[in-house]
């Protein structure tokens, strides 16, 4: 059975074009600087995002990580939303291996941290008994929101409150190029005011492996070293790096293919006696969908049962799923996708 795979974007092959440029790339060892095709990449990413410089990593996880460390000391803290990724998708690992304290404010339903709530979230300077203020972080797009563009305004009011107490400002974003695409402005202009980005070349934009991280010389030097410390220094990475090179290049502009598709998605879906749209869902290239309670279908009974009809998903909460559209997902998939969901609330 062919199966359509909507549980993320992650899940996207290399295109041809991709696997040509790994197979030619020119390589060299990437510890020691001289892997000219990660040097062509992180060159690229720097200039499309704005920045002075970027890192290749292997992880977004990895990206946001050696951010963190880079900022923050052993009991220092770092503010992020209840709903950020770093929170609750990247195992703790600011806390367990840079002894960070995580200062978390609620989301709203827009993913934005309230301007409100953030003066209440930093410590007092100076108090030797709380920890140090050090960084404040924003997703964009908003994943658990409902994959939400985050605006540039947005970001430039949180980085004047961040600058002005003396936080360092990072985004996370994994998908900025779905933001921006969203937005209609380009990625460099949405994150002209924060002081560090990691993007993924890995989900949309359809490279096998890898993220980057952006941001000033001093800090990208600092991570580099951060990026040896955590087991990231990966030698001749340009066979990897030539295809985020294919993704920057070629893969950004038609992100508003898999937009166009979500509301395709959505409008099928939401067409079925049962099923809602949630979380202003799609605003990018995500649906999140409740369907209703009284069915008696257990979240793992109603992934099973579309499964068996060729269709993937994932649960977010009960009775509450997410769907993804991206680059192997066709009009054929959509179709499929609302005909399988149609089929299996009809039958349970």
């Amino acid at each position: 059975m062919r199966y359509y795979d909507f549980r993320s974007d992650t899940v996207t092959r290399p295109t041809a074009e991709m696997r040509e440029a790994m197979y030619r790339a020119e390589v060299g060892d990437d510890v020691y600087g001289e892997d000219p095709t990660v040097n062509k990449l992180e060159n690229l990413a720097a200039q499309m995002l704005g920045k002075e410089a970027a890192i290749f990593v292997t992880s977004g996880t990895m990206g946001n990580l050696a951010a963190v460390l880079a900022v923050c000391g052993r009991g220092d803290e770092a503010i992020m939303g209840t709903q950020g990724h770093t929170m609750l998708h990247e195992a703790g690992g600011v806390s367990a291996l840079g002894g960070v304290v995580i200062h978390t404010v609620p989301n709203l339903d827009d993913g934005t941290l309230d301007m409100e709530d953030l003066p209440k979230a930093l410590r007092t300077p100076g108090d030797v008994h709380e920890p140090i203020s050090r960084m404040l972080i924003i997703e964009n797009t908003q994943n658990a929101c409902g994959g939400i563009p985050i605006s540039a305004e947005y970001t430039e009011k949180a980085a004047e409150f961040a600058h002005m107490n003396g936080l360092w400002l990072h985004v996370d974003g994994a998908r900025i190029f779905n933001a921006a695409t969203a937005l209609g402005m380009s990625a460099s202009s949405l994150v002209r005011s924060a002081d560090s980005i990691t993007f993924c070349l890995s989900k949309g934009l359809c490279a096998p492996v890898g993220s980057v991280l952006c941001g000033p010389k001093p800090f990208i030097h600092k991570a580099r070293r951060l990026r040896k410390m955590l087991g990231g220094g990966m030698r001749q990475a340009g066979v990897l790096a030539a295809a985020g090179i294919v993704a920057l290049e070629s893969m950004v502009d038609r992100l508003a293919e898999d937009h166009q598709r979500a509301k395709a998605l959505a409008e099928g879906l939401s067409s079925i006696p049962g099923v809602e749209l949630i979380k202003h869902s799609p605003t990018t290239n995500m649906v999140f969908i409740r369907v209703a309670s009284e069915r008696k279908l257990s979240n793992e009974a109603f992934i099973a049962h579309l499964k068996s009809q060729g269709v993937l998903i994932n649960d977010t909460a009960p009775c509450e799923f997410r769907l993804v559209t991206h680059h192997d997902i066709d009009d054929e998939a959509v179709a499929q996708c609302v005909q399988a969901m149609r089929t299996v609330l009809q039958q349970n």
